[in-house]
């Protein structure tokens, strides 16, 4: 499944790579592809959505 976050307090590529981790944490096989510049994170994954929200706001980022 592809789901595509914005992630409106991701700042830079360290951001990126912090939300690219906790995806992974839940589902190492995801690919992730995090950009600051446009805030939205795109994620192939096998993990259900709100498994991957949940993720990406327990590593410190807000989803909407």
């Amino acid at each position: 499944m592809t789901l595509q976050l914005k992630v409106p307090n991701m700042a830079c590529s360290a951001c990126g790579a912090t939300i690219t981790e906790a995806i992974k944490a839940i589902d190492p096989t995801a690919t992730v592809q995090a950009d600051p510049k446009t805030k939205l994170v795109n994620v192939e994954t096998q993990a259900p959505e709100v498994a991957v929200k949940e993720a990406v706001i327990a590593a410190g980022y807000s989803v909407g």
